[in-house]
Parts: C-alpha cells; sequence; structure tokens
C-alpha cells in the first residue's frame, strides 16, 4: 500500500496549545568554587575575622533572604562548610553559626531552565493509584538549560483522560538537587572491562584490579591507589594519569536519591561527575519491562565536559532512587541512543546514530556494552536530507514498532516522521511516512535554535499517538494524532 501527499497531510494532527516555557524563578542552590587556592583561603580568613555576634548577624541576614527560595538549606550549608574545612588555617572548633556562614559564602543559586525547557521524554508514572477510569498519570522529563548553557534533567508530572486531554500538575517553586548515594556499589569485572576499552591498561591497573574486591565502593579504589602509588613512587609519573582516569570512570558512574517528600517537579538531576561538567542533555526514558516481569525506566542521555560527548544511562524504578552508568563498547558513539521497551529475541535492542546520518539497530547481552550495529534507514525524502534520528523509543502496536524521527532538511529545519519497523526483526522498515507528520509552525519557528520541533520520547493513550515535543529549543509542548491515521497514511514496500 502507498501513501499520497493527501493521505498524510490530512492526518488530524491536534495541538494541544499547552506550552511549558522557562522560568528564572526555578533555581538550585549548587557549590561556588573559586578560581584559585588563594580566593578559598581569603574567604575563609575574612569570615573567621568576625565576631560571633558579627556572624550571627550576618547568617541571620542570608537565612532571611534565602530561606523561601529553598528547602534544606542549613544541610547544604554545613555540607559545603566540611568540603572547604581543608582551607582552615587552624583546627579551633567553630560554632555551628560560623560553620553555616562559612558555607553560604561557597554556594551559590543557578536558574536552571532560565535559557530554555525543551526536547521531553514521556513515559507512564509508577503510581498510578487513585486514577480515575480511562485516565493515566505520567511523568515527562525535559532538558533545562541555565547560564553558560549546562543542561540538566527536570520532571513535571500531569494526566490524560479518556480523551486524550492532558492537564499538567502545577510545579512548586522549589527544586532540589539529590544526595549522592554514600558507598555506592562497583563491580569489579565490568569495571576491568571498561578499562580495558580505554586501553587503560598495564601494571598498575593490574596491581589496583588485584587488591580490589568483586564489588568495591569509590572510597575503596580511592584507598587502594593511594596504597598502589606509594609502593611504586620511582614511577609516581607514569602511574598518575592512569590513576587519574581510572578515578574519572568511577566518578562517572554513580548512585543518586531523592527523599520521598519531594514533589517530582522539585526533582532535578544536575551535572555530577567530571563527563557531565558542562551538561546532561537529551533524556530518553523509556518504560522497560523484563523477561520476569519486573519494571524498570530507563534513560539514555548524553554527558558532555565541554569537549567531549559520552553517551551514559540512568535506571530508576520509582524516579527517587537513580543508578547512573557509562555505555560501553566500541559502537558506543555519537548521540541520540534509544533502548526498546523490552528485549528483543532475548536481547537488548538499541536505536542509534553513529555516523551522524542514518539510523542503526544493536543488539547486545547487556544493557551497558554495545559492540555491532546494523545500518536500517537513510535519509531519503527531501525534508531528511541532512540526517536522520530518532525521537525515543519505539513504541510497541499490534502492526509493529512505531518510531518516530526526526529528519533535517532545506535551512536546517527539523520535522518529525514515523518508521514502521518489523516486531519480529526490527531491522526491516515495514512502513514510512514521505511527508512529516510535524513541522514547525509559526508559532514554533522562533526561539534558541530556529525552525526545529524535537522529540525524546512519545507515548500511546487511547487510541493516540502522544507526542511531547520541544518548539525551537526554547519551550515545549504536546500533540495528539490517531494512531490508525499514522500507520495509515504510511508507505510500505
Amino acid at each position: 500500500m502507498s501513501a499520497t501527499m493527501a493521505e498524510v497531510t490530512c492526518m488530524d494532527v491536534k495541538r494541544t496549545g499547552i506550552v511549558l516555557k522557562p522560568t528564572n524563578s526555578r533555581v538550585v542552590i549548587r557549590p561556588f568554587e573559586p578560581t584559585s587556592e588563594q580566593r578559598f583561603e581569603k574567604i575563609v580568613a575574612r569570615v573567621a575575622s568576625l565576631s560571633e555576634d558579627e556572624v550571627a548577624t550576618q547568617l541571620d541576614s542570608v537565612m532571611q533572604e534565602f530561606r523561601g527560595r529553598h528547602q534544606r538549606t542549613r544541610e547544604f550549608f554545613l555540607r559545603r562548610f566540611e568540603q572547604v574545612r581543608k582551607h582552615l588555617l587552624t583546627d579551633q572548633p567553630l560554632s555551628e553559626c560560623r560553620r553555616l556562614l562559612i558555607g553560604s559564602y561557597f554556594t551559590q543559586e543557578y536558574a536552571l531552565e532560565s535559557a530554555a525547557l525543551f526536547n521531553p521524554s514521556m513515559v507512564w508514572h509508577p503510581d498510578q493509584s487513585g486514577v480515575p477510569h480511562g485516565s493515566r498519570r505520567f511523568i515527562l522529563s525535559l532538558r533545562a538549560t541555565g547560564e553558560g548553557h549546562i543542561s540538566s534533567i527536570t520532571f513535571r508530572s500531569g494526566m490524560i483522560d479518556g480523551e486524550n486531554r492532558i492537564q499538567m500538575d502545577e510545579p512548586t517553586r522549589f527544586v532540589t538537587a539529590p544526595d549522592l548515594v554514600p558507598n555506592a556499589l562497583y563491580e569489579k569485572a565490568l569495571f576491568h572491562r571498561k578499562l580495558m576499552e580505554l586501553a587503560v591498561n598495564g601494571p598498575l591497573t593490574d596491581q589496583v584490579m588485584a587488591a580490589l574486591d568483586d564489588h568495591f565502593t569509590l572510597g575503596d579504589l580511592e584507598q587502594t591507589l593511594r596504597n598502589v602509588l606509594r609502593h611504586n613512587r620511582a614511577r609516581q609519573r607514569e602511574f598518575d594519569p592512569i590513576a587519574h582516569t581510572m578515578l574519572m570512570l568511577a566518578k562517572s558512574n554513580y548512585e543518586i536519591r531523592f527523599t520521598s517528600d519531594q514533589n517530582v517537579s522539585e526533582r532535578i538531576i544536575f551535572p555530577s561527575s567530571p563527563s557531565e561538567t558542562n551538561g546532561i542533555e537529551d533524556a530518553r526514558f523509556v518504560q522497560f519491562t523484563h523477561g520476569d516481569g519486573r519494571v524498570c525506566y530507563y534513560a539514555t542521555y548524553t554527558a558532555y565536559d565541554g569537549r567531549v560527548i559520552l553517551p551514559q544511562m540512568l535506571e530508576t524504578e520509582d524516579f527517587l532512587h537513580f543508578k547512573v552508568d557509562t555505555l560501553n563498547g566500541p559502537e558506543v558513539r555519537n548521540k541520540g541512543f534509544a533502548l526498546f521497551p523490552r528485549m528483543v529475541n532475548g536481547q537488548y535492542a538499541m536505536l542509534s546514530r553513529q555516523d551522524n546520518e542514518n539510523i542503526f539497530l544493536m543488539y547486545s547481552d547487556m544493557p551497558h556494552f554495545w559492540y555491532t550495529k546494523e545500518l536500517i534507514a537513510k535519509p531519503t525524502y527531501p525534508w531528511e536530507y541532512v540526517q536522520l534520528g530518532n525521537c525515543g523509543s519505539p513504541l510497541e502496536t499490534e502492526e509493529g514498532w512505531l518510531l518516530l524521527t526526526h529528519g533535517v532538511g532545506p535551512m536546517r529545519k527539523y520535522a518529525i516522521g514515523a518508521f514502521l519497523l518489523d516486531l519480529d526483526d526490527p531491522s526491516r522498515v515495514i512502513g514510512r511516512l514521505s511527508t512529516p507528520l510535524l513541522e514547525p509552525d509559526a508559532n514554533e519557528r522562533e526561539g534558541y535554535v530556529p525552525n526545529v520541533v524535537y522529540s525524546c520520547g512519545p507515548v500511546l493513550h487511547g487510541g493516540a499517538l502522544i507526542i511531547p515535543y520541544a518548539m525551537s529549543d526554547y519551550a515545549s509542548t504536546f500533540a495528539t494524532v490517531p494512531l490508525d491515521q499514522v500507520l495509515g497514511a504510511m508507505v510500505r514496500p
């Protein structure tokens, strides 16, 4: 069956009119890092020169000014003090007020979404209790970008009713970064495997790996490295860069936790590891069902340190506790990885775009290691001649895997299209839209990057395709379209 232009353009794509715009008022507290050790010491010394009465007065002023803008401010100030304690000139005990005040001088606010709130990904909420019949609660992740173009992952929630009407929950005023999980465990076999991929091998690696248990913490690794380096002082210049790389790898694999009393909109995944210093970009969330029925959520995203991009993966069951791991293997290159929502033919399956142009399919027996790829789709129509990519994980339908794509055409204009992949053999494209499903209209063309519509993950509900999408890398919105119309408009081979 072939689709004519008229068939494609008559699809009933409805824009909801909901617009999620960035706002300057949502701020998170984060460490302020002076540019030199000398500046740290001078600031600490100046606060140390104040009398206790002056400390109390100054601290009260800070707390009054910022109390209504953040949660757990005192905890953050005290934790920040502990991080800069080494710059104190003596071991003289300090009052809690002075410790709090010192911590405040090394803290700053960051307006995490002051520049943009875009590239949304939508999944069903793990808690569907109390939802009216025919409705479903969802979580929407978004890329929030602020000062210095640093990106993080923020969340919103809402509900879709039986008529596919979307209602967003009002976000609270607060935003809070998670706590790093202390003593998170690393699996030695996987860690060693990644070191081999990075060509980090030799005497230092051998000695460190031999001294570690099968599961170890970051503290265990740091102590082991100190011990091995101490016994190899003559090779310090040779071993130091290798030790640094081992620590950077460990710090790129971590765990974070929010408290259960934090509203979904208050949770922010801010860059935590060395590989993420310039941002966490374009998370593609998917609700994944394992063979034993266990459900979790994975999200592939791009970590960026200002020079190098590194594909990584989040894993969570409740959007409270997240595990962050690097994606590994020779085919983990470029951006745009999207995991299938279940195993296919006994293996994990992933879509990718290693060459920045075409869509590939990958299989693996482990979700974090990828060694092969297969080309499945090339730019074919004029609106996608520059490049193709996915718009999130594929959706399972009776007719096949429905995959939303983005195509880039003249004037670097982005449009959203769709493919249909065979359920049993996703390398087979069995349907494809010849014209865009969604293009930027007159209200969506202006933004940080003009002429772009882009999604990181749709859902199916009540016979409709629900598409959250970004408008020119500035704000986000939703569109809905009947699923049967999308499938019926596809060109079939």
